[in-house]
């Protein structure tokens, strides 16, 4: 049975408070454009997967 995916929304919080520790200072945006493109790539990793017979 095919998937099909009309719309894919990513939330991602990123921070050290189960620690204890403060939040981190907001990351520059190649490091935040970086974490986006890996989680993307996660999530159709996993998609790609589940296609799969």
């Amino acid at each position: 049975m095919p998937i099909i995916v009309d719309e894919v929304v990513i939330s991602v919080e990123v921070g050290n408070a189960s620690s204890g520790g403060a939040a981190t200072p907001p990351a520059p945006e190649a490091d935040r454009q970086a974490l986006i493109a890996e989680c993307v790539e996660q999530v159709l990793e996993i998609l790609r997967q589940e296609r799969e017979p």
